[in-house]
């Protein structure tokens, strides 16, 4: 088999000791790896030079926000129950994530009257359920807004630690807008409104919207990674940023899911829709120039992404200068652009 297709390729041993278990203070202070596609090149910077450094292009960047996605309660017996949502199905249906055991039919409790009826059982291990309050079916916005209360930061699972109240700011871009992501878009998290300002004086940007599931953290378990199942996601397109897409300027995705996103209305031409798009080195980029993103997991169709644009050997090479560098890893981490 092709090394660029087997999974072990994709593997890595980090330090624990270099997970980011908060984001680097202030804003702009985090190192930033760039590394030059054409010449191989490395260079070590902070992210505060991104504006200073990028070559002339046009950048997209993902406006969704993260929802309090996780919320505790209890089964009728007694038992305690986490639930992670992932992405809605319809107003009040959910597909979501639950720790401890579950059956179909089955209504969960939480507090300020919030109930979940378990509706299916997927092979995935995932659970449609349908949110009502006091026996009214809630509208998507509706639960969002009760989440608010109730719901807690839902931090990957790699942060080995309860979330707190600077994570709703910390998990969180300055330019979130769209509800509706389970997980940050985390490459927009180093952006501080200077840093943004500053950028959007020089170069057009415009927005798209992915919400980010749960999924995004599900490593890869095929040998051959040619047979993963992609999670999917709901993306929308603004006609601002269709005509970036589609002009001949050079493109820079701001994290790997407006990457996905650009590569996915390039191939389909829909402007919204569910984006299952998996971007590896026997399928790369077809539009995309540039992309700024984190380090990513091993094993993960984000790491196999990077590779897509830098190769595997230089991806294995990028990772391996980045330990030895003490880059920060995940998504309170450090960043890197290639160019």
């Amino acid at each position: 088999m092709n090394s660029d297709l087997e999974l072990k390729s994709y593997d890595y041993n980090l330090p624990a000791k270099l997970i980011a278990n908060a984001p680097a203070s202030p804003k702009g202070s985090e190192k930033m790896l760039v590394y030059y596609r054409a010449t191989g090149e490395i260079r070590h910077l902070k992210f505060s030079d991104l504006c200073d450094i990028l070559p002339e292009c046009a950048i997209i960047l993902n406006d969704t926000k993260v929802i309090k996605a996780r919320i505790y309660g209890h089964k009728d017996s007694g038992g305690k129950i986490e639930l992670l949502l992932n992405q809605p199905l319809n107003d009040g249906v959910f597909s979501v994530y639950i720790k401890g055991k579950v059956k179909k039919g089955q209504i969960l409790k939480f507090q300020n009257g919030l109930d979940a009826c378990v509706c299916e059982l997927f092979s995935d291990g995932s659970k449609a359920v349908k949110f009502s309050q006091n026996h009214k079916i809630l509208k998507n916005n509706e639960l969002f807004a009760l989440l608010e209360k109730i719901g807690h930061v839902p931090l990957p699972p790699y942060i080995k630690r309860p979330d707190n109240e600077n994570d709703e700011k910390w998990y969180q871009s300055i330019f979130a807008k769209a509800q509706g992501a389970v997980a940050a878009p985390t490459a927009s998290l180093h952006f501080s409104p200077e840093i943004l300002n500053k950028l959007q004086a020089k170069f057009q940007s415009a927005f798209i919207t992915l919400h980010v599931g749960a999924g995004t953290f599900k490593g890869v378990e095929c040998e051959n990674i040619l047979e993963h199942k992609m999670h999917s996601e709901f993306f929308e397109l603004s006609n601002e940023a269709i005509n970036l897409i589609t002009s001949p300027q050079k493109l820079l995705a701001v994290g790997t899911t407006v990457a996905r996103t650009i590569e996915y209305f390039v191939r389909t031409e829909q402007k919204s829709g569910f984006c299952d798009l998996f971007l590896h080195p026997q399928n790369p980029p077809k539009r995309l120039d540039y992309l700024l993103t984190n380090f990513h997991l091993p094993k993960s169709t984000l790491i196999m992404l990077v590779a897509s644009l830098t190769g595997l050997d230089e991806c294995k090479k990028i990772y391996q200068i980045a330990i030895e560098q003490k880059y920060r890893f995940y998504s309170y981490g450090d960043a890197m652009l290639i160019l």
